[in-house]
Formats: structure tokens, sequence, C-alpha cells
């Protein structure tokens, strides 16, 4: 598979990422730093969206059922050189199909996730996923 984005900033202003039919914006100045999402920030949504993705795609082949699936993600920025040293994240599962294995769904992000095995080869990832009944 081949994938291909495009991005644009304008000198003093910030930049869009156009994916698709999306435009993300984000910031690359000092006056928006409090309300764009930054680089290493949109590269935490790309994790974190590789591993939502891979609960609705293995919901289907480990067959349970969720009504909803959020993720917390953090991470250790290094100043010298710069770069992410470590990366912790929670993802809650709202689910009360008791056929929900989250050791082998978490096996199975770590072993099939294409962001997450990306990032894994440069800088260490823990996570925990929890279920959380529906009401």
């Amino acid at each position: 598979m081949n994938y291909q984005i495009k991005a644009s900033s304008i000198l003093n202003k910030d930049a869009i990422v156009h994916i698709k039919q999306s435009n993300i914006d984000f910031g690359t100045t000092s006056k928006t730093a409090k309300l764009l999402p930054n680089p290493a920030e949109l590269f935490l949504g790309a994790f974190a969206s590789c591993v939502l993705k891979n609960v609705e795609r293995f919901s289907g082949m480990m067959k349970f059922t969720y009504s909803r699936a959020t993720i917390q993600v953090n991470a250790t920025r290094l100043e010298h050189p710069p770069r992410m040293e470590h990366i912790v994240y929670e993802l809650i599962i709202h689910s009360n199909d008791k056929k929900l294995n989250t050791a082998l769904l978490k096996k199975n992000i770590e072993k099939f996730g294409t962001i997450y095995n990306t990032v894994k080869l440069s800088c260490s990832i823990s996570g925990t996923i929890r279920i959380i009944e529906n009401v």
C-alpha cells in the first residue's frame, strides 16, 4: 500500500494537512500554540488513530461488540536530539461483551498496527486496555 498527503503553510501563519477530503489545521507559530495541534500532537494523533482503527477492525475478527472506545496518549520528549522517548496509552472500551479478550486485542493491536509498529522502532510504548461496562 502507498499513502499520499499534502500540507501547506504560509509565512507567519499556520499550516494545513490535506488528507483526502479532510483539512487539518496545525500550529507553526507561537500565536496559535495553545489553540492548534503542533506536529508532535499530530504524530500522537496518528498513533491514537491507529489504535482506534484496530479496535474497530478486530471487533469484527474477534467477534466482540462495543459502544465506544477512547484513548489517552502521553509522551515523553527528549531534548537532545529532539525525539519521542516513551509513549504511554490507556485505551478504554465501553462494552458489556464477555467475549472481549483484552489481552488478545492488545496483542493484535501491537502486532498489526501500521503506525504502532513504525513508532515502536524509534521509542518505547506501553499501554493498558480498560473495559467499562455500558449502563
